[in-house]
């Protein structure tokens, strides 16, 4: 095989990422994009020469207007889609935003309609199901103190319920 044949079977999948905020209830941070009809975690795609993590701190100061920090990987799904190809999807941990940062967050209005925290068993009816998945499981991998990678959102290797 030669290197061009070897380079053009080489996956590029599209790489976003986003940050799990709670508030001080445990609730989950759930944005209303004006774009979609579900609502999404802060994030969006990785640019040309961005790290995963670089991309979760811009979006969320692009989003938010605010700069928290911005803790440890919780989860990586591999979560292609028939319109975009192949993708790989990071979720940091966000922390729990005091009052005093959630008072300082002034949205990006030609994206963001509005944002709330909402319990975690909640969040299958607000967003589609590979991401409440996703969010489930990073919310249950910050409490075990561990990464977990998905596909789809799924828990790979172990029996999906």
């Amino acid at each position: 095989m030669s290197d061009n044949e070897h380079e053009a079977k080489m996956a590029r999948p599209r790489m976003a990422s986003g940050a799990l905020f709670l508030d001080e209830q445990g609730r989950v941070m759930m944005l209303e994009p004006t774009y979609k009809d579900y609502r999404e975690i802060p994030g969006g795609y990785v640019e040309i020469g961005e790290s995963p993590r670089q991309a979760c701190l811009r979006e969320v100061r692009e989003e938010l207007g605010i700069e928290p920090e911005i803790g440890r990987l919780l989860a990586v799904d591999w979560a292609p889609s028939p319109a975009e190809g192949d993708k790989v999807l990071y979720i940091f941990d966000g922390g729990v935003l005091a009052p005093e940062m959630q008072g300082k967050i002034q949205l990006q209005s030609t994206e963001i309609g509005s944002y709330d925290f909402h319990a975690l068993g909640a969040v299958s009816s607000l967003t589609i199901p590979r991401l409440a998945r996703r969010i489930e499981a990073a919310m249950a991998a910050r409490a075990e103190g561990r990464v977990v990678y998905l596909e789809h959102g799924h828990e790979a290797g172990r029996p999906r319920t």
